[in-house]
């Protein structure tokens, strides 16, 4: 390879860290993404100066269609279905790592080496559950696929025996790389599986396997690199999965969950009796949109905590002109961003940062958390699971343990709802039949809209 192949990649590479380091932050996630952009740049540049090219003709013809797809899901995917297009995006980097190894085994099958066919194995086995798994994810996030968890008896002891077999199966390969059936059914048994783990796991738990279908897509291609002996890819996929891995642990710690149980718990089903139990049980305070208004108005401090409910009904721009309104009446306006609340990590960030809020309102539940105490109004949009109170009070609850936004300790609490359903876990949110608690109901959008008109 060329010194200027060389060169670029090693461009590519420190960019890569340096933007990786800027997205962990609000105020630099702009300048983090763009420096990552021009690390990518400079690591297809190094591509392309590859000396095995014979021919740019389907090159040219895969990078149009590639960015073809890619213009147009950013065009057309709205920020509310950000969640959908990471899962879609996580599914075609898994293809591209399964089809690379596929390709590569096809050809050098009969003299590859040992320890290349180990890394050809990985990549093969973790694309393809990757592929499937985040399909299976985005099916799920986008309505085709039910959102609750499906379960069917000895399903985890199935899929461990499965991912067993496909661990023999690469060690198998490692020993005897000329053996295609073990190298096919591998890659075939792969994809199953990635479909059958996902299916357990409900919508509850989305987080946590969006950023851990990130990790495993970040191994394949940093598999990929050790195989076709390519520095970027390597470096790349190592920081892609290691940092998706930590995110993956960051979120189960914000659930008080662990993997096993993230996996293999079949958590995040709400059943029907739950729903009926939670519309007939609870003694709610029902207020208006004029009470609203007036309850906001006539505070000095309101804390909004978003959620998925808030993506749902595409409010973040209605929440964003209310809280200006309130500004303007000198309000002062935060924002209590939980680590799982939407159906990807930084969902919310990601929302409200587009309806232009300003970075230094949005703040960490560990860092607002004590906040709430002096609040006059804490403003739930959309948000159920991650301020039920009974995650700190109710020892027999299933999400006991669970660290959630104190909005129970600010003065008054008005809940935007829909209707009476329950969150992601099934269960009753005691929030809402507290005496300074009032519950606003319709779309959020429409409701936030019709209060700012009323503070006119």
């Amino acid at each position: 390879m060329s010194m200027t192949a060389e060169l670029l990649y090693f461009l590519a590479s420190v960019l890569f860290i340096i933007g990786l380091r800027g997205l962990g932050s609000a105020e630099t996630a702009r300048r983090g993404l763009l420096i990552s952009e021009v690390g990518m740049a400079a690591a297809v540049a190094g591509t392309l100066l590859h000396p095995d090219i014979v021919t740019y003709k389907w090159i040219l013809i895969s990078a149009g269609v590639g960015s073809a797809i890619g213009i147009a899901m950013a065009a057309l995917i709205p920020m509310t279905k950000m969640p959908e297009r990471i899962a879609l995006s996580h599914s075609f980097g898994g293809l591209a790592a399964a089809l690379v190894g596929v390709s590569e085994y096809s050809l050098h099958h009969q003299t590859v080496a040992h320890s290349t066919m180990g890394a050809l194995g990985f990549e093969v086995l973790f694309g393809g559950l990757t592929f499937t798994g985040s399909l299976m994810a985005f099916g799920k996030l986008q309505g085709f696929i039910p959102g609750r968890n499906i379960t069917y008896p000895f399903q985890n002891q199935s899929n461990i025996a499965m991912f067993a077999g496909t661990a023999l199966l690469l060690v198998l390969l490692t020993i005897w790389p000329s053996v295609q059936f073990f190298f096919y059914l591998m890659f075939f048994v792969a994809m199953v599986l990635g479909v059958l783990i996902v299916i357990p796991i409900g919508g509850a738990d989305m987080p946590v396997v969006i950023s851990l279908l990130n990790s495993y897509a970040g191994l394949a291609a940093s598999a990929t690199g050790f195989a076709i002996d390519n520095n970027v890819l390597i470096i790349a996929g190592a920081l892609d999965g290691a940092s998706g891995f930590i995110l993956s642990v960051v979120m189960s710690r914000a659930m008080n969950r662990s993997f096993g149980n993230v996996l293999f718990g079949a958590f995040g089903k709400a059943d029907a009796s739950a729903v009926a139990a939670l519309a007939g049980s609870q003694e709610i305070h029902e207020a208006t949109i004029g009470d609203a208004a007036m309850l906001l108005s006539s505070g000095q401090k309101v804390i909004v905590c978003p959620g998925y409910g808030m993506a749902v009904a595409q409010a973040q721009h209605a929440m964003q002109a209310l809280a200006e309104r309130l500004e303007a009446e000198g309000i002062e306006v935060k924002y209590a961003i939980h680590p799982v609340a939407g159906r990807m990590p930084g969902h919310m960030n990601v929302l409200l940062a587009e309806a232009n809020v300003p970075y230094d309102q949005l703040k960490e539940a560990d860092e607002i958390n004590d906040e709430f105490a002096e609040a006059d109004v804490a403003l739930v949009v959309g948000a159920n699971d991650v301020v039920n109170p009974a995650a700190k009070t109710n020892p027999s609850s299933p999400i006991y343990g669970m660290p959630v936004l104190n909005a129970d300790l600010a003065k008054t609490c008005i809940v935007l709802k829909r209707t009476m359903n329950p969150g992601f876990a099934g269960i009753e949110n005691e929030l809402f039949a507290m005496p300074n608690t009032v519950l606003v109901f319709g779309d959020a959008k429409d409701t936030l809209e019709k209060i700012s008109q009323a503070l006119a």
